[in-house]
């Protein structure tokens, strides 16, 4: 099959108001009813349907993205059987019918729809991030009206058949269009398409059904989280409608950077000043990881810059028992301010050493040298 954006003729970007638009044209073009014993033009209809069913659906366009035809598992039937939505937004478009009569099915006002999704951030500090806390979040979502229980009527009233559509939400009037004269199915703007009019409303929702409210919930963040981690609160968004189920809350992680430990994945860093004889000599020399002080033998002629590994002293992984690795840089601390003594006994080490010293010099600057040659 053709790329479905190369179907409509539209880019992988488009918004849902030009899929829409790239759908009225080409499903004008191709109807079968405007393009009778036209099988060519019924196949294309077929194909621009079928882009459409995709496209225009945020789930199906998102695996469609990321795996192309073989991620929809057959969903794509490639003709008019499943497109019950497809010619239910073909009304929307045209503004009408073809065949002269009202939609099948319900009125789209009264479908169930999906609550909307909420999206918050959850500020973190290093090692709230690390070891996992509990928190409460504050949630202002649309829910059902409690004094009307969603009816939007006033308490001890109901709503009344609309007048004008009969119950159906939809009204149909003949018009002469370009393709001839069709017939012409739109919303009742009487009863905004819920087939329903409410002649007293609520008067804490003003009819609507609908109030916005507060929630707050305790939440455990799990111990590994990072930044721009996600937690996913199901079911905690905004209400749904006509029985829809409600939507979901995604809460993004915001962790502050620690002023010793730096973090990169599951494995942590931290730099670690030691004197010069310890460098030299060798030492016991206390690394702190996120767990506490722990004690660390590093060899003789340790050099500063060089790194250590304690394993298994890191980030622990999400989903999992396993943790990564802390890792440790030395830093040689020179002094600025030293002693009598000190200088004097510095001052005889570089005598002793001077030697090689100058040794180590020379190879440096023939190394150099070489680079010039």
């Amino acid at each position: 099959m053709r790329d479905l954006y190369e179907v409509l003729g539209v880019a992988r970007d488009a918004s849902e108001s030009e899929i829409k638009s790239a759908y009225r044209v080409l499903a004008k073009k191709f109807h079968p009813d405007l393009n009778p014993n036209d099988e060519e033009a019924e196949r294309s209809f077929k194909e621009v349907s079928a882009a459409y069913e995709v496209l225009i659906d945020e789930n199906k366009r998102q695996i469609y993205d990321r795996y192309g035809e073989d991620g929809l598992n057959g969903n794509m039937s490639g003709d008019f059987g499943g497109f019950g939505d497809i010619f239910s937004d073909l009304f929307d478009i045209f503004g009408g019918g073809f065949g002269g009569g009202y939609s099948s099915g319900a009125s789209t006002q009264n479908r169930p729809m999906r609550g909307a999704d909420l999206q918050y951030q959850i500020n973190l500090s290093f090692r709230e991030a690390i070891f996992g806390v509990e928190k409460e979040v504050t949630v202002r979502r649309e829910e059902e009206c409690k004094t009307c229980n969603g009816e939007g009527t006033k308490p001890g009233t109901s709503k009344t058949t609309c007048p004008k559509c009969h119950g159906r939400g939809q009204v149909q009037e003949v018009v002469n269009s370009m393709f001839g004269q069709v017939t012409r199915v739109g919303v009742c703007d009487q009863c905004d398409g819920t087939g329903e009019i409410i002649e007293e409303p609520c008067e804490d929702c003003h009819g609507s059904g609908r109030q916005m409210a507060n929630k707050t919930i305790k939440i455990n963040i799990p111990a590994g989280v990072d930044q721009n981690s996600v937690v996913t609160l199901r079911g905690e968004g905004h209400r749904g409608k006509n029985g829809g189920p409600p939507g979901d809350v995604y809460l993004y992680m915001n962790v502050e950077p620690d002023e010793i430990f730096e973090r990169h994945g599951y494995d942590i860093f931290v730099d670690i000043p030691i004197s010069y004889t310890e460098a030299v000599l060798g030492a016991k020399i206390d690394v702190p990881t996120m767990e506490g002080i722990t004690k660390y033998d590093i060899p003789s002629g340790t050099q500063t810059g060089e790194r250590f590994k304690l394993k298994n002293e890191g980030v622990k992984r999400l989903q999992r028992e396993s943790k990564g690795d802390l890792y440790f840089t030395v830093n040689i601390d020179v002094p600025k301010e030293i002693s009598d003594e000190q200088r004097e006994l510095l001052e005889k080490l570089a005598e002793l050493s001077h030697e090689e010293v100058s040794e180590k010099k020379k190879g440096f600057f023939n190394k150099v040298k070489d680079l010039f040659d």
